[in-house]
Parts: C-alpha cells; structure tokens; sequence
C-alpha cells in the first residue's frame, strides 16, 4: 500500500490518459488503489480468515491459482481491489488489464513485481481471447470478472465444466426513481451525476430516469440545463468536467444503440470537434431494454408509485438503483421494493453506500458478492476441523 501511494498520481494521469476520464474523477478513485492493499492487510490482520465455532476451528484457505479480469473505464482500481483481495487469501494471481486501457496498470504491476516473491504476481496483456484462453487454464482455480453481459457469459461456461468458482460483476440498466415530493435541483444534478460520471461509461451509470409525469418537462429541462453547463474538454486537464468515450468502436456503438432505442434524442453540451466526443442525452418517448454504458438514459413517466416500482424492476438487471425523495420514510420504503443489489436514497456517489456492506448484484448484472470482505473470501474455500465430542 505504501509503495502504490508513492506513484498513485502517476496511475491517475495515466488512467484518464487511457480512458478519456477527467483526472480530477481519476484522482478520487485513485485513492482504491493502495487502499485496497491497507484494507486487505487490516482485514487480515482482523482474522477474517478465521472463525472458530466453541472449539471447532473454521478455515478460509486459498483455492489456488486466481485470475482477475478488468474491464477499461476505471481498470487500476479495479485490478488493485481484485488483487488485494487474492493476495490476502493466499491465492497467486493472474491480472488481465483490458487492451485499450492498460497503463496505470502496468505501472500497479510494476510495485507489486518489485515487493512480492516471483510467480506470485503475473500481469498478462491482450485482447478478450486471452482472456478467455486463461478461463479455460485448468491451473486456474478461481476468477473474478467485471466486464459485459457476452464476456461475463463466457466465464460463467468456461468455468462450468470444472465447478471453479466465478465471481461475475456485469453492469445494469440502473433505475433513477424521482418521487412527487423530490426537490427538482437535488434530483436533476444526480441524474446529471450518474449519467456522465466516468463520462457515463460505469456499470452503476443512469440508465433510466423515472419521473411523476406531471412533473417530466420540469425535470427534463433541470437535468438538460445541467448537462449543457458541463465542461468538456482534455481528460488530463484539472478544469474537465466530461471526457471522451474510450475509442472510437465505442463510440459508434453507442450511437447505433441511441438510434435503435426510439423515442426523441435530446443532446446537451458543447463537445470538442475533435475526439471521441458525445454530448450527453436523454430519451423521451421511449424506454431502454439494455444498459447502453455510455452517457444516454431514458426518461420514463409515471401515473403512481406501484407503476413506478414496477418500472423500476422492469428489466432482467439488478445492480444499482436510486430514489429521490424529501420524505426519507417514503422514499426508504419505495427503496426496499427495488430489485436491485444497492439502493440509494438521495444519493448517487459512485461509491458504495458503506465501506464494509456487500456490492451485490441480482440477475442479469453478476453472480456472487463483492465487497471489502466479501471479495478476500470470494478467493477462498472452507476447511471445518475438530475433535468431535459426546453431546
């Protein structure tokens, strides 16, 4: 953790370098990357590995070999909670950075080649189908994934055949629920926050604004009027506010999925003319099956709270959900009918609502737990012994 802290500025610049992420969004979730390290140590330290029963010893013990794979919008983070977490278990670890995004990472592996023993750290670059040879490696014991639906999928079957355990975080089509009694500027600036953090390229990002429809027009133009006001501009320069998507292949993706969705496009901003720029948008008249992870999200009226729970829950997704409202009481009670792993109330920091609860994800958005403890523990098998005594 010391070492990292020393170059954590440097793999900041790079991520958003590699991203298009503005530095001053890379610079905060910089702080993961020798955090993870000092958080596994404390846990560990904790005994967390340990939980004796009245004289029955209960072990965690490494499954073997793991490989973490990381997707690109916030890849030296992720890599370094994924591999923090199987260091601390006990397991050797094989890091797979994504293609497009592989500098800050590089610079991680670079610490922990320096401290750890040989072989025990392995960083290994390449496009989805070394991903995919390494899932299949039956020297793999276990693997942790973030990334898309079709990769997550892959996983799941490589992994299937021998029964290894696959810990899959796959993003959502995250709903954004405004209650009648929602204060306008308090709502409309964390839908502007959730669609274009990360320029709106995260898994927990606004896929859908759900909004009192006597109250739609209001919100469209609070939540437009902040979107236009946003700085865009070089992701390395203090100043940015909102980047440019990854690359160019993203872009044209996610404007073919805007397209196919329907409804009325309303862009917001002005973007550079050159670069893989795109103006942050919202759908009316339409609403989003699939998550499209870039910075565009439908607004979706509604008639009453149990259409607008019902909406909310309206897709195969599960990981992220949010609820606007003044009465705290009110909204809490339309939270807990979410289907979702994290509900927020008045709320939409990127991250988690506590450091040590569990980042669940239901359905289509990931399989097993991750979390402060939840990931070290993920890496590991359970071992019972003891002397068995007369009752």
């Amino acid at each position: 953790a010391e070492r990292l802290r020393a170059r954590v500025d440097e793999i900041t610049a790079l991520e958003s370098f590699a991203t298009g992420v503005p530095i001053g969004q890379t610079s905060g979730l910089g702080l993961i990357v020798h955090g993870a390290f000092a958080l596994a140590a404390a846990q560990i330290s904790a005994g967390l590995l340990r939980a004796d029963r009245d004289g029955v010893e209960v072990h965690h013990l490494p499954w073997g070999p793991a490989l973490c794979l990381v997707p690109w919008n916030a890849p030296a983070p992720m890599a370094a909670h994924k591999a923090a977490s199987a260091l601390a278990a006990g397991c050797p670890v094989v890091l797979k950075v994504s293609e497009y995004a592989p500098y800050g990472t590089q610079a991680l592996a670079e610490v922990l080649g320096e401290v750890l023993p040989p072989g025990v750290f392995q960083l290994v670059m390449g496009d989805a189908r070394t991903g995919a040879r390494l899932a299949e490696d039956p020297r793999i014991r276990a693997v942790s994934f973030t990334g898309g639906l079709a990769g997550g999928r892959a996983v799941a079957a490589a992994c299937a055949g021998a029964l290894r355990p696959a810990q899959l975080e796959l993003g959502g089509n995250n709903p954004l629920v405004v209650l009648p009694d929602a204060d306008t500027g308090a709502a409309a600036q964390a839908a502007a926050e959730l669609l274009t953090s990360l320029n709106g390229q995260w898994c927990r990002a606004l896929g859908r604004l759900i909004v009192p429809r006597p109250r739609l027009d209001e919100l469209v133009a609070a939540v437009g009027e902040r979107l236009a006001a946003l700085r865009a501009g070089d992701p390395l320069d203090r100043g940015t506010e909102y980047g440019p998507l990854v690359h160019s292949a993203h872009l044209a993706r996610v404007r073919a999925a805007t397209a196919q969705a329907g409804g009325r496009a309303t862009a917001y901003g002005d973007m550079p003319g050159q670069g893989n720029y795109l103006a942050p948008t919202l759908i009316t008249g339409a609403d989003l099956a699939d998550e499209i992870f870039g910075p565009v999200a439908a607004v979706v009226p509604y008639d009453s709270e149990e259409e607008a729970v019902a909406l909310a829950n309206a897709t195969p997704y599960g990981l992220e959900g949010y609820v606007f409202g003044a009465d705290e009481e009110r909204a809490l009670a339309v939270a807990r009918r979410v289907r979702a792993g994290e509900v927020k109330v008045n709320g939409s920091s990127v991250m988690s609502l506590h450091l040590f609860t569990p980042r669940p994800a239901w359905g289509l958005s990931g399989l097993v737990d991750e979390g402060t403890a939840e990931t070290i523990r993920f890496f590991t098998g359970t071992r019972v012994v003891g002397v068995e005594r007369a009752p």
